[in-house]
């Protein structure tokens, strides 16, 4: 098994470009909920993930809906600054999934409003609305990757 990382309409490709080196590093796979802010013959895009797309595993949905119907049994973590428990709150385990939304506006309130046990948030200072997406995702499955000894992981 692996953690899966979801995006849900991604705007920038150098944020999926490092979030699919990271999956990659860590043997997430990579959820992309369309509509895309970019092509994936965007060079950025390519540039960002270097030459490593080869080992990333990545699936492309039509919507979010589409995710959770192809796993209904999964366990669904979603990532937001508008939710109040922090992600160091929760025990993960492999299989699960983490959430995120679009660059410029996260998740929509209604998914929040519906999944009120499972909202993390990051702590931060309150000078900025968000951290960078691809940093939240590398600090979230890295937690991820911690709590479970990092399975697969040399070092």
């Amino acid at each position: 098994m692996a953690f899966h990382i979801v995006l849900v309409e991604p705007e920038i490709p150098a944020n999926t470009g490092n979030i699919a080196r990271t999956c990659a590093a860590t043997g997430a796979h990579l959820h992309l909920v369309r509509p895309l802010g970019f092509s994936t013959d965007d060079r950025e895009l390519k540039r960002a993930g270097l030459d490593y797309w080869y080992a990333v595993t990545i699936h492309y949905y039509d919507s979010f809906e589409e995710v959770l119907g192809k796993y209904p049994e999964a366990r669904f973590f979603y990532a937001s600054t508008r939710v109040s428990k922090r992600y160091s709150d929760f025990a993960f385990r492999d299989g699960d999934f983490f959430v995120f939304g679009k660059e410029t506006k996260g998740l929509p309130q209604e998914l929040l409003d519906a999944n009120p046990d499972t909202g993390m948030r990051m702590p931060m200072t309150d000078k900025v609305r968000s951290l960078n997406l691809a940093n939240s995702v590398a600090i979230i499955v890295y937690e991820a990757l911690r709590q479970n000894d990092f399975p697969g992981l040399e070092g």
